[in-house]
């Protein structure tokens, strides 16, 4: 069986490359980082095992934190909700979960899975539903491959927990999210319980082991004082969209969502150009002071800090703050017709077409 061992000292490096390819969102991992290095410490280190060394009979389940980042600053998880919410699921279910996994390889959902891992002994597969973040439950590829969503348990900082059952991914995510903000804008849980067969088409392949490659890349530039941002542009064939300092930022909770827009003026080789960039949690689209689109959802926008090199969430983002913006490939099965009905530019209201990023002219 392919697999590795993760220790609390590997939980910086993975945290950093889960920031980053939370293209602004999937909440800071800074919390799920230190959540995982106390489990890891508590009850051992994780086993991370390969996608196609899982039976196809057996039974795995992601599990994740909904809500919106912004209120994840100031309600910190206790520790326990993630675990109690997969013991309720089992409970419901009637069987042993046989491993766990990450629903998005971006910001705290890339390091919770970590420390339910440790606290229950279960591997954690090296792959995950998205390739990035997103911010809805049914966009992730097990939706493309006919995976339910439910049943799913929702649990909370104050031990209410809930279990949901709905006639499509998209509903789930509908009554999950009114659950989630009654129970204060965020709650974890657990849900797409899926065979080691259905996971194994589903699932984006060795996305942990990206994180944690992403992370090594980040922190050994930094240790040269360059910015990891060539290196990065390089690695996943993607380009550098601009640099500029914020102007400007509206962000607000609505509907269980950070929403928002910032607006950047350009500096460097930039300067003497403005530029916005709209988010739902993640970035979703950045376009020139002309309009013109740089870089759409599904494809990554990834931001860094232009003085030190780190990743920026859309909540960290502030008044006069220099920042490095990406524009990488997505996964191939989000450019496809099913990938494009689920977080194409048009799900969430833009009027655009969609253009791979590497397509777009910068000129």
């Amino acid at each position: 069986m392919a697999q590795r061992i993760i220790t609390a000292d590997d939980m910086d490096t993975i945290a950093l490359g889960g920031a980053f390819l939370g293209t602004g969102g999937g909440g800071d991992p800074y919390i799920g980082k230190l959540m995982a290095k106390a489990a890891i410490e508590k009850y051992g280190p994780v086993t991370v095992i390969s996608a196609d060394s899982v039976a196809d009979d057996a039974l795995c389940v992601p599990v994740f934190m909904m809500g919106a980042p912004t209120v994840m600053l100031e309600k910190l998880p206790q520790g326990e909700e993630a675990i109690a919410a997969l013991h309720s699921l089992e409970a419901y279910m009637g069987r042993k979960v046989d491993a766990v996994m990450c629903v998005e390889a971006g910001g705290l959902n890339s390091t919770i899975p970590f420390a339910v891992a440790a606290a229950t002994g279960l591997p954690l597969i090296d792959g995950d539903g998205m390739g990035r973040a997103f911010p809805e439950l049914q966009m992730v590829c097990f939706t493309i491959e006919g995976v339910q969503a439910t049943p799913m348990v929702l649990a909370d900082d104050k031990a209410n927990s809930v279990v949901l059952n709905a006639i499509s991914n998209q509903w789930t995510e509908r009554l999950a999210r009114a659950s989630t903000i009654e129970m204060g804008g965020a709650a974890l849980g657990a849900g797409y319980p899926m065979t080691g067969e259905q996971m194994k088409r589903g699932t984006l392949h060795d996305t942990l082991g990206l994180i944690q490659q992403i992370g090594e890349t980040i922190e050994s530039e930094r240790a040269a004082n360059r910015n990891p941002s060539p290196v990065l542009v390089e690695q996943f064939k993607g380009r550098k969209l601009f640099t500029g300092r914020v102007m400007d930022i509206e962000r607000a909770t609505v509907g269980g969502f950070a929403r928002g827009k910032a607006i950047i003026k350009g500096l460097d080789k930039d300067a003497g150009n403005t530029f916005t960039v709209e988010f739902q949690n993640e970035f979703l689209v950045a376009k020139n002071g002309e309009g013109q689109v740089l870089a759409t959802t599904p494809d990554l926008i990834c931001a860094l800090d232009s003085d030190g090199g780190l990743p920026v969430t859309t909540e960290q983002i502030r008044y006069g703050l220099a920042i490095d913006f990406l524009g990488l490939p997505c996964n191939p099965k989000w450019r496809t017709p099913a990938g494009l009905d689920l977080v194409g530019p048009g799900y969430f209201g833009y009027d655009h077409d969609y253009t791979p990023v590497e397509d777009i002219s910068l000129s």
